[in-house]
This record gives C-alpha cells, sequence and structure tokens, in this order.
C-alpha cells in the first residue's frame, strides 16, 4: 500500500472484472482479496465495502444470482460502511432498459426491499465514470471520517499525557 499520506490507499478486489481506474484521482490502488465488496480502504477491509453493479450485473443478481447477492449483502451489513453503486440510473431499471426477463417493477422492489432489509443504500449514476466517482467519494469520506477519530484520539492522549505530567 502507498506511503504518500495525501492518496487514498484503494483496494480493489482481484475478483473484480472491470476494476475502475480512478485515473486523475489522488488514489493509491492495491489489488487484493476483500472478504465483501468490490472495492474498499486500505486497513479497513473489514470495515468498508462498495459493491458495483452494471445495470445487467444487478438485473442478474435480483434474479437468477439472488441468493448469492444476498449473502453477499449479508457479509456486507456488518460492516460500518456499505453501499451497492449501480452503473445507470435507476430509471433504467425502473423502466426496464434491460435484456432478460425479469419484470422492471419486480426488479425495483428487490432493490427497495434489499435495502431496507440489509440497510444497504443503492447509488444509481448516470454511467459507469459517475459510478466511479461515487465510489471514490464514499473510500474518500470514510478515510477522511476515520483520520478525523484518529487526530481526536491523539488529541485525547496528548492530553492525559500532560495531566501525567503535572502530578
Amino acid at each position: 500500500m502507498a506511503t504518500d499520506p495525501h492518496l487514498l490507499p484503494v483496494v480493489i478486489d482481484s475478483r473484480e472484472q472491470l476494476p475502475f481506474s480512478f485515473h486523475g484521482r489522488p488514489v493509491a490502488v492495491a489489488v487484493g482479496t476483500l472478504e465483501a465488496g468490490d472495492y474498499s480502504v486500505g486497513g479497513f477491509e473489514r470495515r468498508i465495502a462498495i459493491e458495483r453493479k452494471s445495470l445487467p450485473d444487478l438485473v442478474g443478481v435480483l434474479g437468477r444470482d439472488r441468493e448469492r447477492f444476498v449473502r453477499e449483502l449479508a457479509r456486507m451489513r456488518g460492516y460500518d460502511c456499505a453501499a451497492v453503486v449501480v452503473e445507470e440510473p435507476c430509471a433504467a431499471l425502473r423502466s426496464g432498459r434491460y435484456r432478460g426477463g425479469l419484470n422492471p417493477s419486480a426488479a425495483w422492489q428487490s432493490v427497495i426491499a434489499l435495502s431496507s432489509r440489509f440497510r444497504i443504500p443503492f447509488f444509481f449514476c448516470q454511467g459507469r465514470e459517475d459510478a466511479e466517482q461515487v465510489t471514490f467519494d464514499i473510500l474518500r469520506h470514510y478515510a477522511r471520517d476515520r483520520w478525523r477519530e484518529l487526530r481526536a484520539l491523539q488529541g485525547i492522549v496528548k492530553q492525559q499525557e500532560n495531566k501525567e505530567r503535572m502530578i
């Protein structure tokens, strides 16, 4: 993983078939095996997971591969932060602009039910580039929050050390 503290350490699952490049973004990419999701933050692989889906992938996991997807969401439910990022707009799913026999209304109701059941948001994007940006933003905000927590803890430790010196 990168040693540059200004680069976000992004881990991409080795099984991800069409990984984002994150070109032009301040990231250090490493490929590894994630227990859940396709993207995570280095050092927090068991705390944040982002699952990327193209529209055909999503339709597939809402239909024929549903059991596997439900298991994936169940794993992600235990994470601090988890999301499903879909590379197409919600309207594409709801209007049935995909191949396959899955009823658009049933597909949409499945998204609502799964999101509610597992408390994992589905982010529908305007295309692959937008999905990459949304994924980066989620990972960045999570890392930034952990950095703020670390600084706060370091401040508490320093205050405690100063009190102990005074005694």
